[in-house]
């Protein structure tokens, strides 16, 4: 007896139900990004592997999936490595192409590779899968979709401010109120390991800082202990434990902690002036939050950092980030080109409305109505009536086989489809149709133009 099949662990198949649902939300981040000036670019699946290996810190590399080469790979595997069964170094001769591991990094590629025919500054939104190999746990999957948005060519810190409203925008469009948009600066996090004296230990320092929500005080004072920093250094560092107050007031606090480092009180300036603007200008619904706790491991980060937490009734990790990368394109030759992005995390939003229940109820995958399908002669008057309705944008269908009535209006119902259209004798005669409401059991007679303005 053949094995039941099955998919990966970290990835799902989608219900009719789930991608219309799923749909409605893109299409929502998809026309504001456009309303924001965006343009959609695509980027392929995989990657060369040295464009991705060493962009996104020690475990952002142990994450990417690597793709074995085509063909006999082992023949041209280095032997030593091999026989030694050294597989860090095994895996750059046996593998030149992996699974992208973001939406940023292949943006980078994409600019320098064709910037001849970029205008800048350009704006690119891109909505796509990618692949972690993470060991999966509620809403992290090893296969997700990410929708980006990306400016490259200005450093003007406007653009911070037109992200922040942008997410502002979005949330608001799906109904979800009372998310959070926590900004920080890594200039400010490179200015506190400067005043500690662990500049050196910089991303060991950041990584550790970031996990503060995940493992707690003591744990991330363990994990920089392990890395090397003093415990004299963390000691120094105890304010940001319990950074509190008002944006304003935490600005003030990081003005006199990071007084004497230049960098630091170029971040302090930055996040002044993004705060700023974006209280003045207001938010909808959304909510701006200094978190100077905030790092996000990813190595291209230069300037200001952004987490979204969903609304605190929901248990959810991040449903999107971003920050300012002056360097990405740096790394594949391009000089002098600052960046700024923001990512919606799908598949994280789709748990939060789902669990919040604020999926509007016209978001369906399924038909208006089903006509039922009596025989030959009346098939063929429904489906040029259908004909005539899909026209109009209506989606309708036909009951395929002239089965007993009761059958088609079951299907109808497991379907979710809300009314069945009846073409029988008499309605052939009068040129009407008879609509049965399957919610309620109310049944109307109506001619084609009222039928098409019943079903809008």
């Amino acid at each position: 007896m053949a094995s039941k099949p099955s998919i990966p662990k970290g990835t799902r198949d989608f219900s009719p139900a789930e991608v219309a649902k799923r749909q409605y939300i893109i299409q929502t981040i998809k026309s504001n990004f456009e309303k924001f000036g965006f343009q959609p670019i695509e980027t392929p699946s995989f990657e060369n592997s040295d464009t991705l290996m060493g962009k996104y810190g020690e475990e952002g590399d142990r994450l990417i999936f690597k793709i074995l080469n085509s063909g006999d790979y082992l023949s041209k595997a280095n032997a030593t490595h091999l026989e030694n069964k050294d597989s860090l170094k095994l895996t750059a001769s046996i593998s030149e192409k992996a699974l992208r591991y973001d939406l940023t990094v292949p943006f980078a590629r994409y600019v320098v590779q064709h910037q001849s025919e970029i205008e800048f500054p350009f704006k690119r939104y891109q909505i796509q899968p990618v692949w972690r190999a993470d060991r999966p746990q509620k809403g992290r999957f090893r296969e997700f979709f990410q929708c980006d948005a990306d400016v490259v060519g200005s450093k003007s810190l406007w653009q911070e401010v037109e992200l922040v409203q942008l997410y502002d925008t979005v949330f608001t469009a799906l109904g979800l109120e009372g998310v959070t948009i926590k900004i920080n600066n890594r200039k400010i996090l490179s200015g506190i390991a400067e005043v500690i004296g662990a500049s050196d230990k910089l991303i060991d320092f950041t990584v550790a800082l970031d996990k503060l929500d995940k493992i707690g005080e003591d744990g991330v004072k363990k994990e920089m202990i392990e890395k090397g920093i003093s415990e004299e250094a963390i000691a120094k560092v105890q304010p940001l434990f319990s950074f509190t107050g008002t944006i304003a007031e935490k600005i003030k606090q990081l003005s006199q902690l990071l007084s004497v480092s230049v960098e630091g009180m170029k971040g302090v300036e930055e996040l002044q002036f993004i705060c700023e603007k974006v209280t003045q200008l207001g938010l909808a619904t959304a909510q701006l939050d200094l978190d100077v706790t905030l790092a996000r491991g990813l190595n291209y980060y230069t300037g200001a950092i952004f987490e979204i937490a969903p609304p605190k009734t929901v248990a959810m990790g991040s449903i999107g980030g971003g920050g300012r990368y002056d360097d990405l394109t740096g790394i594949f030759g391009l000089k002098n080109m600052s960046g700024v992005g923001i990512s919606f995390g799908l598949d994280r939003i789709y748990l939060v409305i789902e669990e919040l229940g604020l999926f509007p109820d016209t978001v369906a995958a399924t038909s208006k109505a089903l006509f039922v399908n009596y025989g030959e002669t009346e098939a063929f008057a429904a489906m040029q009536t259908i004909q005539k309705l899909r026209a109009e944008g209506i989606k309708v269908e036909l009951y395929p086989d002239a089965v007993k009535m009761g059958k088609q209006l079951q299907y109808a119902d497991k379907r979710g489809i809300p009314f069945a259209v009846i073409i029988g004798t008499q309605e052939l005669e009068s040129s009407t149709f008879s609509v049965k409401n399957l919610v309620s059991g109310e049944q109307v007679v109506l001619d084609y133009e009222s039928l098409k303005s019943y079903l809008s």
